[in-house]
């Protein structure tokens, strides 16, 4: 349903709906309504309807998981709609969990249940659907133990797991694809202001100490809410599935391997791996293929037999790491010089500094300032993994002297770690990527989303449209929105998804607009999330107590 015609129906039926409904959110509708001309009277089937009051006394389940040996009691409301209209009820919905000490007046890690933050996992990958989490004693992502929300629970904290649209996600009518960008953000949005206009029914939890956490595209995400806090440009979206009322700026934002920047994300990993001309990545996705349900012209189709296993912790749903090794072709060599070449103009347009108030631009070469923060980067990494013990002997880019990483060696870091990629790495000329789905029409149709991409593609294909590719980088929003005061990002040494770059430079501009960041480079980790939850727990604790 385009947004003229939800509005003219939201006007026609609000009086049937403001019974079940928030006469709040009706009068923001029935705003945008007065701006739509001529409205006329139209035939239509009343959309369904969910209330955004929160009744904390119904529809709960008392349960109890173990951590290490001990019990954790917590109530759990499931399958909570946090929209009015959801354009699918089944993907817009979220788990909401309370530790049970609250519930008797107890106090746990030092918080009350005035005190308690939410924290707020997602659970996308490769820009597909987010699945509402819940506690689990073991959870693979966590290395075998409790997964992220059972240790929040654990530490006092009010969990508020929401499921979101992805790519794929279809409409109550069976036909239209509703998931496509910017749905994701604005159904993590959406959720953030059901809870903050449900602060006074909420059992437990301080709605101003909100923490998103996600990996891959979903810490592209959570990063993405955290800088986007109460933008004016996610309005027409939030009204249109009737989002409450409410702020939807966050607290603090914690990033697993964010795979973010997208339209400036090829010139970044070229500008790392370009030279090696050999790839490690199944040219097929399972779900790309299967959730479009027809083939993208130019696309190399999945051949029979089963996927490649695995060879190191991607995330759900990502391409995935293959052991046979592919050349990349002629134009894909060609397209990535041209990639790496427009990096630099892109970095130092962004005018960082370092925390000495060094200016970190690039040379028309690609080396310079940036570069060597980079390299600096990669250093702290080894530097952290020996002074815990780890052998980084068979490290062939770096130089250890002493017990000491005295230099890096960037030039040789990407034939190390290895291309996983061929170029482009995500605006696909065949537009056959899971992000040219993802900016894809409700047609299900691909789209480009970067100007080499586009300029130099192999079919004919749309460019996205600009407002809704500006709508999913937070790099534009940083600054000039309510931007989350605390982010924590982890990109892996071995991360060869996305450049480091990219992550790099989302940090450097927190930093700069006065954000508190807090950024490493986790040795001999790959694609992955949630692995050091004791000390991400603790980081949270730090910021909130």
């Amino acid at each position: 349903m385009n947004l003229k015609n939800y509005v003219l129906i939201t006007v026609l039926t609000s009086s049937l709906a403001i019974s079940s409904g928030n006469s709040a959110t009706l009068a923001a509708e029935a705003a945008i309504a007065d701006k739509v001309p001529e409205i006329t009277a139209v035939t239509a089937q009343t959309p369904a309807y969910y209330s955004l009051d929160f009744d904390a006394s119904k529809n709960y389940a008392e349960e109890a998981l173990s951590v290490n040996g001990t019990e954790v009691k917590f109530r759990a409301y499931r399958h909570v709609v946090y929209v009015a209209n959801p354009q699918n009820a089944e993907s817009q919905y979220m788990n909401i969990f309370i530790p049970a000490a609250y519930f008797e007046g107890a106090q746990i890690n030092g918080y009350t249940k005035e005190t308690a933050p939410i924290f707020m996992p997602n659970g996308v990958g490769g820009y597909m659907p987010g699945k509402a989490g819940e506690p689990l004693e073991k959870d693979n992502m966590a290395g075998g133990g409790a997964n992220s929300s059972l240790i929040a629970l654990s530490r006092g904290y009010v969990v508020a797991a929401p499921a979101i649209r992805g790519r794929n996600t279809i409409g109550e009518d069976g036909k239209t694809y509703v998931g496509k960008a910017p749905a994701l953000i604005v159904d993590y949005k959406a959720a953030v202001r059901y809870l903050r206009y449900n602060k006074k029914n909420l059992p437990a939890g301080d709605t101003e100490k909100i923490i998103s956490n996600g990996t891959s595209a979903g810490g592209a995400l959570s990063a993405l809410l955290g800088a986007t806090g109460n933008a004016k440009e996610y309005n027409p979206y939030l009204a249109e599935i009737g989002a409450a009322e409410a702020r939807d700026d966050i607290f603090a934002s914690s990033d697993y391997c964010p795979i973010t920047n997208l339209e400036n994300a090829d010139m970044a990993y070229e500008w790392m791996f370009n030279g090696v001309n050999s790839y490690y990545t199944a040219m097929w996705q399972l779900q790309d293929l299967e959730s479009r349900g027809q083939n993208v012209p130019g696309s190399k189709q999945r051949p029979a037999g089963p996927p490649p296993k695995a060879i190191d912790a991607d995330a759900a749903n990502n391409p995935v790491a293959s052991q046979q090794e592919v050349q990349m072709t002629s134009d894909e060599i060609a397209i990535s010089k041209v990639l790496k070449d427009a990096f630099p103009a892109y970095v130092n347009s962004l005018k960082l500094k370092d925390e000495n108030g060094q200016r970190l631009t690039l040379k028309k070469d690609g080396t310079g300032a940036f570069r060597n923060y980079i390299a600096g980067k990669y250093k702290e990494s080894a530097q952290a993994a020996l002074n815990n013990g780890t052998d980084v002997s068979s490290a062939s880019w770096i130089k250890v002297e002493n017990g000491k990483v005295t230099a890096v060696d960037l030039s040789a870091y990407p034939a190390a770690a290895t291309r996983m990629k061929a170029a482009p790495a995500f605006d696909k000329l065949d537009l056959s990527s899971a992000e040219n789905d993802e900016f894809g029409d409700t047609y299900n149709t691909p789209k480009h989303f970067s100007n080499i991409s586009k300029h130099y593609e192999q079919k004919t294909g749309d460019m996205a449209n600009s407002e809704v590719i500006k709508m999913m980088n937070p790099m534009n929003f940083i600054g000039k929105a309510d931007t989350a005061k605390h982010f924590r990002i982890r990109h892996g040494a071995l991360d060869r998804d996305t450049s480091l770059a990219i992550p790099a430079l989302l940090a450097l501009k927190l930093q700069n607009n006065g954000v508190d960041v807090n950024f490493s480079v986790p040795w001999g980790r790959g694609h992955s999330g949630d692995y050091d939850l004791p000390e991400l727990f603790d980081w949270i604790d730090s910021i909130c107590k």
